[in-house]
């Protein structure tokens, strides 16, 4: 039983690319590293929700969500909770949950932060040990799953019918099943791959495939929607509704729309940094999907403009939506790589910039070469700001040309009056393109840069990142920030965040900015949670230095 017991229990071992661990030991320590390599195997023990401070006040969404939570049938899974009895790997966060809040009056706090009152946090509870049903000679019904719709299950999902890749026979709908996890492994060709084809039938034997490789990653109990042969033959929808999970959290889908927004603390504390003031021009270089846009023109109380860019249209759409949800309207959306965010100037292009002032309601044009990029002031980086105009770049390069419709131009017209506006022209499905924007112009910028994401969690999986990969997130970070620190006009703020664990892509980017930008100096954190940075550096065995 005691080999039952450790198999069809929850204790993953995250793989690493070997050269990628050892670079991981060398910055972090061997201690420190496998502990921060358990964490991320793991949820966090509590969900963090960002209150809509214009349409609501944490007091009052404390107390509709404890009356949602008293007519939930999961009500229990998160109030019996003692935070000093947890054990396990999620150490850490508990005892952040205990200093960032007080859990006295029931699973449901308002964060002590000064500042963050805004913030509430919700208990979970795990890991859990869960019966599987296991007898001698009689495993119990199982589904197994990839890897992300594993780790998706974590975070409080179902199973859907995409992510199973294996079940075992006479499976039927309502069946009770044990819920597994294939997870990447050692390929021939020196890669990883899953090396499973889908549909394939488990037996509980030693012969099945990934069967010790199955050990320890058991994510909990569900009931099948569908039986095996419709799993396998659908496109879409719930394969196994789980009942019985590993981490409990409580869902919060669908609830209090528009009041509260379901986000990471670090990504709270990153638009806080900010500190963004009523009046001003924020640039958020890539904003989806909105969370950081949103809780950026939240603290500005939706006072002044928020510009926020992705480069992606469908990314654009979402923020698009959620700032329309929360009620906010100073968040102007464009579509624009963060590559390309300062615009270049062409000699037979005339750009100009209109901008008003906010008293007087004035116009003026300005022009685009009345602001070198060589004005940049001596400090960058942190300043407070009374900036009274706002900018919007425009391009009058074909002002004064004769506008000349082909017949096909006509023909197309005709159709769209008769037939109505097609997807791409329906008011809800349009996103604005940008040419970039004008040096000095912004009061502050938020490159919350693309990364290699190995901060989230739950991860079960790291091996994919190579040392050279890891070097090309670092460089593509350095060329966005190149533009970023462009965009800011001087005595402005430039905020740099990931959500990586990787040194190279955190502390190599700021040593590179403060030798490579002269003017900009590192300012204090406020809020500042966890630890301090790593210092010092690192050589690889090929003469690279970081």
């Amino acid at each position: 039983m005691e080999a039952s017991a450790e198999r069809y229990s929850y204790n993953p071992v995250l793989r690493w690319n070997p050269q990628v661990e050892d670079y991981f030991i060398k910055a972090y320590g061997s201690l420190h590293f496998a502990q921060i390599s358990k964490a991320l195997t793991r949820p966090s023990c509590y969900s963090c929700i960002r209150v809509n401070t214009l349409r609501s006040t944490s007091d009052a969404v404390i107390e509709k969500l404890q009356g949602i939570m008293r007519n939930s049938p999961s009500e229990n899974d998160v109030q019996d909770i003692n935070l000093e009895g947890s054990k396990g790997s999620n150490s850490f966060d508990l005892g952040m949950a205990a200093k960032l809040s007080s859990f006295q009056n029931g699973p449901i706090s308002k964060c002590q932060i000064p500042g963050l009152e805004y913030v509430v946090f919700v208990k979970g509870s795990g890991p859990h040990g869960i019966d599987y049903g296991y007898a001698p000679g009689k495993p119990p019904k199982e589904v197994l799953v990839s890897r992300k719709c594993a780790e998706a299950v974590l975070r409080g999902a179902q199973v859907y019918v995409p992510g199973v890749m294996a079940c075992s026979s006479h499976v039927e709908e309502g069946d009770l099943v044990a819920v597994s996890v294939a997870v990447e492994q050692p390929a021939p060709d020196g890669g990883w791959g899953l090396g499973i084809t889908r549909g394939t039938v488990l037996q509980g034997l030693q012969t099945d495939p990934y069967y010790f490789e199955r050990n320890g990653l058991y994510i909990g109990q569900g009931t099948t929607m569908l039986s095996r042969a419709g799993i396998f033959r659908a496109s879409q929808g719930i394969a196994v509704e789980m009942n019985n999970r590993v981490f409990k959290l409580p869902s919060f889908h669908d609830v209090l729309e528009g009041e509260i927004f379901l986000q990471n603390l670090p990504s709270i504390v990153t638009a806080h940094a900010l500190d963004p003031q009523k009046g001003e021009r924020i640039l958020d270089m890539c904003a989806a999907p909105g969370g950081k846009t949103t809780a950026i023109a939240m603290l500005m109380k939706d006072e002044g403009e928020v510009i926020a860019a992705d480069r992606s249209h469908n990314k654009v759409m979402d923020v698009q939506k959620l700032a329309a949800e929360m009620g906010l309207t100073c968040i102007t959306t464009y579509k624009l790589d963060a590559l390309k965010a300062v615009c270049k100037r062409n000699g037979s292009t005339d750009m100009t910039t209109l901008c008003y002032n906010k008293d007087k309601n004035d116009v003026v044009t300005q022009r685009s070469d009345s602001r070198p990029l060589e004005n940049v002031g001596s400090s960058t980086i942190i300043v407070g700001s009374d900036a009274d105009t706002t900018c919007k770049l425009v391009s009058n390069e074909k002002g004064n040309e004769r506008t000349y419709n082909s017949k096909a131009d006509t023909r197309k017209n005709t159709r769209r009056m008769r037939n109505g506006p097609g997807r791409n022209q329906s008011l809800g499905g349009r996103v604005e393109n940008s040419k970039g924007f004008l040096p000095n112009i912004f009061d502050r910028v938020l490159l919350d840069a693309p990364c290699s994401a190995l901060g989230l969690r739950p991860r079960l999986f790291a091996g994919e990142e190579t040392i050279e990969s890891l070097r090309n997130h670092g460089k593509y970070q350095r060329r966005m920030f190149d533009q970023a620190v462009q965009l800011v006009r001087p005595g402005g703020v430039l905020v740099y965040s990931t959500c990586t664990i990787n040194p190279g892509e955190n502390e190599a980017l700021v040593r590179y900015a403060l030798d490579t930008y002269k003017f900009l100096s590192l300012a204090p954190q406020h809020p500042r949670i966890g630890g301090p940075g790593l210092v010092g550096s690192c050589e690889f065995p090929d003469g690279y230095t970081e």
